[in-house]
């Protein structure tokens, strides 16, 4: 065991529940008016705005 932090596997555990938050809710973008979705897992793809269902699903930046 590490002896150096006690705390360590707390924030570690934190840090890999906010990265499953943050996987789990995907951005979208409607093809009708432009509006930004939030769409959770197994959530319809519609948008919240005007009901249109084509969504663009936004792009990720990645890191370097």
């Amino acid at each position: 065991m590490d002896q150096g932090d006690p705390n360590r596997q707390a924030r570690a555990e934190a840090h890999q529940e906010q990265i499953q938050r943050e996987r789990a809710e995907l951005e979208y973008l409607c093809a009708d008016c432009g509006a930004k979705n939030h769409i959770l897992p197994r959530q319809p793809i519609k948008c919240m705005e005007c009901g249109h269902r084509i969504m663009y699903k936004k792009r990720t930046k990645k890191s370097e």
